[in-house]
């Protein structure tokens, strides 16, 4: 159904199942991919010929999914699953057009044997999440990524023999360690750069342009970001929280082939380059009511339900103050879940414009929730934008953590406290014990436990394997790192 924002109108792609056979006929596709994200998010695939596509097969699903082979998956004694593609997410891929023409379908995944979803499906997650929303007398919630990740010109690493030596290589004609860049961008300055500065426009311009025309998700902008090397941002226009999710994958999926089209490599870990900027995903976040009165025409109304014009500081209503707090008050554990590597707490550090303290304000990039204020008078862009996440994480899952965080706020009226107006970097130890503002989590390690203390406001949606899967994941991650000295290591200690 369309949505009425900022004054456009955006109808999100519906396709159905006839539909899709019609496409898959008229584009003479001769295969399908039926895509899947695990756990941890990454994309996984299975390919079938498009004559064994019928419409029984998209209404009852394939069955094709060996669960034990996909990470937090199922045990090898249960792995039979069955997939069955959402005809929503059908879209042409694009470099397939000139050889064997493919179309693709993200799928939800079933349990074998008529025993219904899989609980730890990350798309189930998300689904269960907006039916939370609507049981808690809500419309929909909506989503808004500011994706950012990098693009390399190479990408290498040797960590096969530990016991004899570990390294990585990073190669980019922006950085001011390559000889092929003509106008290197120095450390932190690479944000809006002009051409010939920025040689990643094409890129940016062909994911954009394939993300819209092909795969229906519409690109709000793009830009390099502010780290050297080759650091990008890509934000996608907001949506309901499935469908966002769908976006992110996607957007994760395109980038990378784009990618190798363009003869580079395009990785969303957070903090591949030491001394400069990670990539974050800021997410923009509003709670919206609603409804489609008999006798109107299928255009739906929304009323963004966190804007209040009374409001002096930031047009902010009281429902989405206590929204706030519920992410301020499960801030610390939802890093476990929004920043799932070990990776991700090398970006997490003061002095790189990534949020470290649990505090809110406006405009304020140093806090973990900013609330935008751009423009005053405008309904339809009030949101609150959380701050924490990176895009190593499973937006699936991430989303509706953050979803639960947001609403147990709700519930129980929990106030985020005064707005932190200071660049909280600069500011004292003293100050911030002061002005009640905590810390998050320095690593996995601690986010986890505090993930394990503080995780009941998720029970309506998440079940209780899921986050043990979550956290045993990450335990895993940990003790790999742990066990493995870091080159640095011995700069620091080999002439103790």
């Amino acid at each position: 159904m369309p949505y009425v924002l900022n004054g456009k109108e955006f109808e999100p792609f519906r396709m159905s199942e006839e539909e899709v056979l019609q496409q898959i006929e008229r584009n003479r596709v001769e295969y399908v991919d039926l895509q899947m994200v695990d756990v941890p998010g990454k994309l996984n695939h299975v390919t079938v010929p498009s004559y064994q596509v019928t419409e029984d097969d998209m209404k009852d699903g394939f069955d094709k999914v060996d669960g034990s082979s996909l990470r937090g998956f199922t045990d090898i004694q249960d792995s039979d699953m069955v997939i069955k593609p959402d005809p929503n997410t059908f879209a042409m891929i694009p470099w397939t057009l000139g050889k064997r023409p493919m179309a693709r379908m993200i799928g939800d995944i079933y349990l074998s044997m008529g025993r219904g979803r899989f609980s730890r499906d990350p798309r189930r997650i998300a689904q269960a999440a907006e039916e939370y929303v609507k049981e808690k007398g809500y419309a929909m919630s909506l989503w808004g990524p500011e994706v950012e990740f990098f693009v390399f010109d190479s990408l290498s690493y040797d960590v096969l023999e530990p016991y004899r030596g570990q390294s990585y290589s990073i190669t980019s004609r922006e950085a001011p360690w390559g000889r092929e860049g003509k106008y290197p961008i120095r450390f932190k300055e690479g944000y809006y750069p002009a051409t010939p500065q920025d040689t990643l426009l094409d890129y940016r311009n062909d994911v954009a342009s394939i993300l819209f025309n092909s795969f229906h998700l519409p690109v709000e902008a793009h830009h390099h970001e502010v780290a050297t090397g080759g650091q990008v941002e890509v934000n996608i226009r907001r949506d309901s929280l499935t469908n966002t999710a769908d976006a992110v994958a996607t957007l994760k999926y395109v980038a990378k082939n784009v990618a190798v089209e363009h003869g580079r490599v395009a990785t969303m870990m957070p903090k591949p380059l030491a001394m400069d900027n990670g990539s974050g995903m800021h997410i923009h976040i509003s709670l919206w009511s609603g409804s489609d009165p008999p006798g109107m025409s299928q255009l739906l109304k929304y009323e963004n339900l966190f804007y209040d014009p009374d409001d002096e500081y930031a047009e902010l209503s009281q429902e989405a103050r206590y929204f706030v707090g519920g992410l301020l008050e499960h801030g610390r554990g939802l890093c476990a879940i929004v920043a799932p590597t070990v990776n991700s707490y090398r970006r997490l550090v003061p002095g790189f414009e990534a949020p470290t303290y649990v505090a809110w304000s406006k405009g304020n990039r140093s806090a973990i929730v900013r609330v935008p204020v751009y423009r005053r008078g405008v309904p339809s862009a009030k949101r609150v934008e959380f701050r924490a996440p990176d895009p190593s994480c499973n937006p699936y899952i991430a989303f509706a953590a953050m979803l639960m965080a947001g609403l147990d706020g709700i519930a129980k009226k929990i106030d985020p406290g005064d707005p932190v107006d200071e660049n909280i970097y600069h500011v004292s130890e003293s100050r911030r014990k002061d002005l009640g503002i905590s810390q998050l989590p320095s690593s996995l390690e601690e986010s986890v436990q505090e993930l394990l203390s503080d995780r009941s406001y998720l029970r309506p949606v998440f079940e209780e394997d899921i986050i043990q899967t979550l956290v045993e994941k990450a335990v895993s991650d940990i003790k790999s790192v742990q066990m493995r000295p870091h080159p640095y290591e011995f700069y620091l200690y080999s002439d103790c």
